[in-house]
């Protein structure tokens, strides 16, 4: 039975997590896991199914997903049916919005500064599945370190914070200076100054300031695009901040609007943002974002020197 099915319906063989293998006699069931988060309960009924189905075996993919391997076409059925019924529905490969990853976020990691996982989900909840002309791959990062590789997504989204610093309290100790991995703050003359030219907007000093002396403006939503790994792979470029999760999510529904109406299939995503014209491609996709919530950029330095990493053969 061939599971190579022209795309039309939900049927489960048309759908781009059954993915066919070297032996097209089998494929692989990829599953949906928005942000990577499973229960215990959830995983024990992959097992089942991957018993039951496959040759008890699963894969961990870099996108957060499992994937049930060997499976035989003719059990897709049964098997989808048993997938949707454990809360772990088949997923996405296709050119559509496919399994949105995040980091542990603000739910158990002490350098987080936005909520990565309820935010991941929510754009999940909105956009799995969209079809689109390209495959598009979302990852949210609660801080700069990028755990889930924000900067190589074609969207990232990456949570920043400020510092703001009161000379008046700072005892000058040093602390924040220590946890600075980009080397921006120093003590002079009793007292810790910030390099601006080299802040990443991380707000480690913040976390790890032992008294508290060192705040930090609202929560920034730092949105890069056109990112992308594999074969040729690209730095995404820095589109926008904003200062609520709302406007984050409005600014993909921007993105994956301007990709449905105006992209084409056959170049990446980087490059048609390019030719269309960078500066038309933002004001479509921020059109629609309340003003009052995008931020003036503050690691300019930073973002340029990102920038300075590209190269013409990146953009194949």
């Amino acid at each position: 039975m061939s599971i190579h099915f022209e795309r039309h319906g939900q049927q489960v063989h048309t759908l781009g997590g059954v993915i066919t293998q070297k032996n097209a006699d089998l494929c692989t069931v990829r599953i949906r896991i928005p942000a990577g988060d499973i229960t215990v309960e959830r995983m024990a009924g992959l097992v089942a199914v991957a018993k039951k189905f496959g040759n008890g075996s699963l894969h961990l993919t870099n996108r957060q997903s499992i994937e049930i391997p060997h499976v035989d076409p003719h059990d897709l059925e049964e098997m989808a049916c048993l997938l949707e019924e454990n809360g772990t529905p088949v997923g996405a490969e296709f050119t559509e919005v496919v399994n949105v990853v995040a980091c542990p976020g603000t739910d158990r990691c002490k350098l987080a500064n936005i909520d990565s996982i309820t935010l991941a989900k929510e754009i999940d909840k909105r956009y799995f599945r969209m079809e689109l002309p390209l495959r598009m791959r979302i990852a949210v990062s609660s801080c700069p370190n990028s755990c889930v590789s924000s900067w190589v997504s074609d969207i990232g989204i990456i949570g920043v914070q400020k510092p703001i610093r009161n000379p008046t309290l700072c005892s000058g100790c040093g602390t924040c200076v220590d946890y600075c991995k980009e080397k921006a703050l120093y003590v002079k003359r009793g007292a810790v100054i910030l390099d601006e030219g080299k802040c990443t907007t991380c707000g480690n000093c913040i976390h790890t300031c032992q008294f508290n002396v060192i705040t930090g403006k609202p929560l920034g939503y730092q949105i890069m695009v056109g990112g992308s790994h594999g074969r040729f792979p690209h730095l995404a470029r820095y589109l926008a901040t904003v200062s609520t999760e709302e406007s984050a999510l409005l600014v993909v529904e921007g993105i994956l609007d301007w990709v449905r109406r105006f992209a084409s299939e056959d170049k990446r995503f980087r490059t048609q943002i390019e030719e269309e014209g960078y500066d038309a491609f933002r004001r479509y996709v921020l059109e629609n974002v309340q003003k009052d919530t995008i931020e003036t950029v503050e690691n300019t330095s930073y973002l340029s020197q990102l920038a300075s990493t590209d190269t013409n053969s990146s953009l194949k």
